[in-house]
């Protein structure tokens, strides 16, 4: 069993998906009856069609629990239900059932063809409408007069709204891990967290971002997203560009990781000052977020000498931390806690906004366990 794969509906399920293209229609209304009243000695009833139903709207709702638009990429076209038509004896149509979509919080909708937004779904259950159902027709007694005592009209029912939307994800984490690829930043959640990443000695390791909890005792704790790796020119789209400064843009801190000795033979200066012009260019408000600046993989020979010159030449801090030898990871906690706490109250865990999502597990971190590890 141990070398099966799993099933193949079960690979698409956990597909990781951040955006998606949708066509939504709300339900016909039902049509309005035309209707009299008929009984024994009676020839000339007064009318009494009923009213057709309303058709259902077309909703989408965030709930937490996912972090991919996969649940909902596999479905092109979402419609609810239509609204049945009126009846006899004055009987109203039934209501046509909605249509909900479940979404991660941090859903953006846009309508495809205006452009504009028609909901951030920023916080759990949050929901919109996105296609609302047409209204029901009126039967035929509505159309009675003292002139027209047996109105031979009604209504037909309203076509539901259609658009087309688009759906955006931008995850909402607390603190974001940024920096060249091969920076060791899937390493480092993989250390602080018990998120499982993929990590490999070449480029772009990561392709999408993965989460994980950084959680201290039973009160405190924050957000740690590892977010795709950033090349020259990723504000226009080079590399995986836009996919990774969608992510940056809802978190509060960024932990800016600088491999020392690049394999490439790069400036570690001039690789942390390329991600930094990168952000500029994208955003203004993402270039000015609470940056705290960390020199990866420690453990390298020399590496000190070259955190001294970015201290030196960079007019900042810069803590050195080893993932593989856990130097330095309880100074970065505690330093992003404080950032944190001057920006927004710290996230109360368990987390409330966020519960642990499929690859996301929270992680109880004893920091002194991962201090002495060798």
């Amino acid at each position: 069993m141990g070398g099966h794969k799993p099933p193949f509906f079960y690979r698409v399920i956990v597909m990781f998906v951040d955006r998606v293209v949708l066509f939504v229609k709300g339900g016909h209304g039902g049509g309005g009856k035309i209707s009299f009243y008929r009984a024994k000695y009676v020839m000339k009833g007064p009318p009494e069609g009923g009213d057709g139903g309303n058709g259902g709207n077309v909703i989408i709702r965030a709930i937490p629990g996912t972090d991919s638009l996969a649940a909902v990429s596999h479905i092109k076209h979402w419609k609810a239900e239509r609204g049945g038509d009126g009846g006899v004896n004055n009987r109203h149509g039934f209501q046509g059932k909605d249509t909900v979509m479940f979404v991660p919080p941090g859903t953006v909708i846009r309508d495809r063809d205006r452009g504009h937004v028609l909901k951030d779904l920023t916080d759990a259950y949050e929901e919109v409408i996105v296609a609302k159902g047409g209204r029901g027709g009126r039967g035929n007694r509505h159309f009675a007069t003292s002139i027209n005592r047996s109105p031979r009209q009604c209504e037909p029912g309203e076509d539901g709204e259609e658009r087309w939307i688009v759906l955006e994800l931008k995850l909402i984490a607390d603190v974001g891990l940024i920096g060249l690829p091969n920076a060791g930043k899937s390493t480092m959640l993989s250390r602080l967290t018990r998120a499982e990443p993929e990590i490999a000695d070449y480029p772009f390791t990561t392709k999408f971002p993965n989460l994980g909890v950084v959680q201290f005792g039973h009160e405190r704790g924050f957000v740690l997203a590892d977010l795709p790796g950033l090349i020259e020119g990723a504000h226009s789209g080079v590399g995986l560009g836009l996919e990774f400064l969608r992510h940056v843009e809802r978190t509060r801190v960024l932990i800016h990781l600088v491999e020392p000795m690049p394999m490439d033979g790069s400036d570690p200066i001039a690789n942390y000052q390329a991600i930094r012009k990168e952000l500029e260019l994208y955003s203004q408000e993402l270039s000015q977020k609470s940056e705290v600046l960390v020199m990866s993989k420690a453990e390298l020979t020399d590496s000190d000498v070259v955190r001294q010159r970015m201290e030196q030449e960079l007019s900042k801090p810069v803590l050195a931390v080893s993932a593989a030898t856990g130097q330095g990871l309880s100074q970065l906690v505690n330093q992003v806690m404080e950032v944190l706490k001057t920006s927004q109250p710290v996230v109360e865990a368990p987390v409330r906004r966020l519960v642990p999502f499929p690859e996301m597990a929270a992680a109880q971190v004893d920091m002194n366990e991962v201090e002495g590890t060798e």
